[in-house]
C-alpha cells in the first residue's frame, strides 16, 4: 500500500484574527448608517483519506473561510457571505446585503438583533486530533486493509478527520465563540457477496479505535454469507445504535415551535398527550459530553437543555426568538441565522438509555432480527412519523436466545412513534452515527412488532 507523503497539518486562525474580521465588518456597516447588523465568522479545516479494494486511492485536504453578513432595516433583512476577508470585498459585501434587503417584502414580526449573553463553557478541541497527518491516517487503513487481506476480505472506507470554529459578532455588543475538532472512521468489509458495516465519530479520535472497528465489520461480514429468505411481516428487533438515530433522528424538526404552529409536526395537538412508552425520554442537550456543537444558536442566543420527552410524554419543543414570542414562551436557543424558513430544531438529541446489552437482548429473544444499520429511508405518512426503507450490511435472525444465521434484507414500514411504544429493553447510550441523520446519543434498542413489508432484491 502507497503512503501518503507526511506533511504539517494546517493550523487554524487565532480567534483574535476572526474577531478583527468581524469588528471590520461592523465598522463598514457603521459608516453605511446600517441600523443593524450580525456577522458569521465560520473556518473549517476538513482532511479526509479513502480507501478502497484494501488500497488508499484519495487523500485530500481543504480549508475554508466563510463570512456570513446579516443587515437589518426597516423590518427588512437579508443575508451574503464571501469568502474575501480584505475591506474592499468586506464593504462590497454590505452593499450587496442591503440592496438584497431593499427588494424584501417588511416583516412585521422581525425582531431586534440581541444584545449581549452569557454562555457556558464547552471544551471540545483537542489537540491530537487537529494534528493528524495523512501519515497517522494512513497507518489507521493499512492496520484496517492487512486484517481485511488475512480474512479474504476487501476493505473500504474513510478515515477523516476536521477542525471548526465559529465567531459571531453583531452591532449590539453579542459576541461568541466556540471551536472543536472532529474525526470519523467508516469501513465497509466485503466478503463474497456478503458486506457489514462499522462506523464511529468523536471529536476526540482517541475515542474509538479503527482496528477494532474493522474487526466488527469483519466478523458481521463474514457471518452474513449465505443469508436466508425469510417471510414479510412483524418480527421483534434488537436495533444497534445507528439504525435506532437514522430512525429517531427524523423526529428532529418535529420538535421545533414553528413546525408544531405551522401543523407541519407530529407533535401538532399533542404536546403534552403520552405518545411514547414510559421507557423513553429524550432530550436535546448541547452540553452531554458524548456531543459536539455551538453552545448558542444562529442569533446567538445561548442553547438551553431541554427535556423533549419526559417518560413518554411529549413534554417541551424547542424555540427561536421569533417563534417564542409568538408562542409566548421562553427562546431555548435553537433558532438557525436569520433569514430562513425552518425556525429552529434541536440538533443535539440524547435518548436515555438503560443497561441491558446487545447480547443480552438477543438471548432474551425467542425469534426476531438484529439490524446493523438502515439506508434509503424516506416519510410515507407526516403525521404518524410512518418511514420506509431498507436493512443494509448486516441482517442475523435469532432464535431461541442466539444467532443463527443471516438473513435477506428487507423493506420497512413502519411508524416511528408506534415503534418508539413498543420498546421493550434498552441499552447504555452512545455517541452513534448513521447515514441518514446526524450524529446524536442513543441506546441500541429491542423493539417488538416492528413491520417489514418485503424482502429486498438487491
Amino acid at each position: 500500500m502507497s503512503r501518503p507523503k507526511q506533511t504539517a497539518s494546517p493550523v487554524l486562525r487565532s480567534e483574535a484574527e476572526l474577531r478583527r474580521i468581524g469588528a471590520t465588518v461592523l465598522r463598514l456597516a457603521k459608516h453605511r448608517s446600517v441600523p443593524e447588523t450580525e456577522v458569521h465568522i465560520d473556518e473549517s479545516i476538513q482532511s479526509l483519506t479513502r480507501f478502497a479494494n484494501n488500497t488508499i486511492h484519495q487523500n485530500v485536504a481543504e480549508q475554508n473561510l466563510v463570512v456570513s453578513i446579516r443587515t437589518a432595516a426597516d423590518g427588512r433583512t437579508a443575508r451574503v457571505t464571501t469568502n474575501r476577508v480584505d475591506e474592499d470585498s468586506l464593504r462590497a459585501a454590505i452593499d450587496n446585503c442591503l440592496a438584497l434587503a431593499s427588494h424584501q417584502p417588511k416583516d412585521p414580526q422581525l425582531l431586534p438583533i440581541p444584545g449581549r449573553q452569557k454562555y457556558r463553557a464547552v471544551r471540545r478541541f483537542t489537540p491530537g486530533t487537529a494534528s493528524l497527518t495523512p501519515d497517522d491516517r494512513a497507518r489507521a487503513v493499512k492496520g484496517a486493509c492487512q486484517f481485511a487481506e488475512k480474512r479474504g476480505q476487501v476493505a473500504a472506507g474513510i478515515f477523516s478527520s476536521g477542525q471548526n470554529q465559529t465567531v459571531l459578532l453583531n452591532s449590539r455588543g453579542l459576541v461568541a465563540s466556540y471551536r472543536h475538532t472532529n474525526a470519523t472512521f467508516s469501513v465497509t468489509m466485503q466478503q463474497g457477496s456478503a458486506a457489514s458495516w462499522a462506523k464511529a465519530n468523536s471529536g476526540d479520535v482517541r475515542q474509538f479505535q479503527p482496528l477494532q472497528l474493522a474487526r466488527t465489520a469483519s466478523e458481521k461480514a463474514a457471518r452474513a454469507e449465505n443469508p436466508a429468505e425469510l417471510s414479510p411481516g412483524h418480527y421483534t428487533v434488537i436495533l444497534e445504535p445507528a439504525a435506532v438515530l437514522d430512525l429517531v433522528g427524523f423526529l428532529f424538526y418535529d420538535f421545533a415551535g414553528t413546525a408544531v404552529a405551522d401543523k407541519r409536526s407530529c407533535f401538532a395537538g399533542r404536546v403534552g398527550k403520552p405518545l411514547f412508552g414510559k421507557n423513553i425520554t429524550i432530550t436535546d442537550d448541547a452540553y452531554h459530553s458524548h456531543q459536539l456543537g455551538c453552545p448558542f444558536d444562529g442569533e446567538g442566543m445561548p442553547r438551553q437543555r431541554v427535556v423533549l420527552v419526559d417518560r413518554g410524554t411529549v413534554r417541551n419543543l424547542v424555540y427561536s426568538r421569533r417563534s417564542a414570542k409568538l408562542a409566548h414562551a421562553k427562546p431555548t436557543g435553537h433558532g438557525f441565522p436569520l433569514p430562513n424558513e425552518y425556525g429552529e430544531a434541536p440538533m443535539n438529541l440524547v435518548v436515555e438509555g438503560g443497561e441491558t446489552s446487545i447480547e443480552e437482548m438477543v438471548a432474551s429473544t425467542d425469534r426476531g432480527l438484529l439490524v446493523t444499520r438502515l439506508w434509503y429511508i424516506r416519510e410515507v405518512d407526516p403525521y404518524e412519523k410512518i418511514m420506509t426503507g431498507m436493512t443494509r450490511d448486516g441482517l442475523f435472525l435469532v432464535e431461541k436466545g442466539k444467532i443463527s444465521g443471516a438473513a435477506k434484507n428487507f423493506r420497512f414500514n413502519q411508524s416511528v412513534l408506534e415503534m418508539l411504544r413498543n420498546v421493550e429493553s434498552l441499552g447504555p447510550t452512545h455517541r452513534a452515527t448513521g447515514e441518514e441523520a446526524f450524529e446524536m446519543v442513543v441506546p441500541p434498542m429491542k423493539i417488538r412488532d416492528f413491520h417489514f413489508s418485503e424482502v429486498t432484491k438487491f
